[in-house]
């Protein structure tokens, strides 16, 4: 099979596919008779360009410490503005770039932070950190989602100052993943795989950590299509909350959660009471995506597209300690 080799960090203009456009209109999420959540940060993609003083663009080939099969880059191949959308592009080539993630690089020896490797695919991972963290609010996310066997988008956060120490002391919060949407699935309510997850990790540093989630079935469009639809969470003291397309399917608090981190100190609400930045990113393959459904990655298909409409941020100007004021 030819590939064609990427070096990471292109940014220059380049030949891109053509893509069907599908309804990145700006379309409204949050019920506009609900004052009670104030706006304070949003990118609706309306611009040319990502803009780079709310996103970072991370490099590397590490395969998210899930033996994840692709190289994020800083290439407009992977990750661009167009229409009204971000795009996030997962394609098939062989791609070489850094070992390690940035992020892991105090951790490292010498050795280690100039280690490179290649992976078969290329894609794109975004995240907000020093351009727009929370404690507590509602986010949401108007999105298309990709399907195929080892396709795995996920919108997601990270503490920004890891209070509590390493993944997972201080928690990680997944306002939304699915793997292998669209795959001939047995378990799955419908013939192909259809479940899409909400999750919370916490508990001890790997591989001592936990987590728990919350599940329902995506809805797809009149001919069994993928369509957007706006993944939420109402994030409050002691409350994590999932919504799809405006309707909850489960929460979380403090009785199914905690972290092993003495530095908690016994505070029931830890580790989710700091501060969390945004991630938006597709992996293609790892554990949890080349374990379920038929298994593996399927290669046919390429490129494959995660699009988001728009990212909408809200505080709860009535009790912007805790957010409780604000959840139903």
């Amino acid at each position: 099979m030819m590939m064609r080799n990427v070096v990471l960090g292109l940014t220059a203009s380049l030949a891109l596919p053509a893509m069907v456009w599908a309804d990145c209109d700006g379309s409204a999420g949050l019920d506009p008779s609900d004052t009670s959540w104030r706006l304070v940060w949003a990118d609706e993609f309306d611009g040319s360009q990502i803009d780079a003083d709310r996103w970072t663009r991370e490099v590397d080939c590490w395969g998210g410490g899930n033996e994840e099969r692709q190289c994020y880059t800083a290439s407009d191949r992977n990750a661009r503005v167009e229409e009204g959308c971000l795009i996030i592009e997962a394609h098939l080539e062989d791609t070489s770039g850094p070992a390690w993630p940035e992020r892991l690089m105090d951790d490292l020896t010498p050795e280690q932070r100039v280690e490179t490797a290649t992976q078969p695919f290329s894609s794109a991972r975004l995240n907000t950190r020093g351009n727009g963290d929370w404690r507590y609010g509602r986010i949401e996310v108007r999105a298309l989602l990709p399907e195929g066997q080892g396709t795995w988008p996920a919108i997601w956060m990270l503490p920004t100052d890891e209070v509590y120490g390493g993944w997972a002391l201080s928690g990680e919060i997944d306002i939304l993943e699915t793997v292998n949407l669209g795959a001939p699935c047995e378990a799955c309510d419908g013939p192909v795989e259809n479940r899409m997850f909400g999750t919370l990790h916490f508990g001890g540093a790997w591989p001592h950590n936990r987590h728990e989630n919350r599940r329902t079935t995506l809805p797809t469009g009149p001919d069994g299509e993928q369509v957007f639809h706006v993944f939420a969470i109402e994030w409050s003291e002691g409350r994590v909350e999932w919504f799809v397309d405006g309707q909850s399917y489960g929460y979380l608090t403090p009785d199914e959660w905690g972290t092993d981190s003495p530095l908690a100190d016994g505070n029931p609400n830890a580790p989710f009471d700091q501060r969390f930045h945004l991630i938006l990113n597709l992996a293609i393959g790892g554990h949890l995506a080349e374990s379920h459904t038929a298994g593996g990655v399927d290669y046919e298909g390429y490129p494959r597209q995660f699009l988001v409409d728009w990212v909408r941020v809200y505080d709860c100007p009535e009790d912007s300690e805790t957010a409780r004021a604000c959840v139903n």
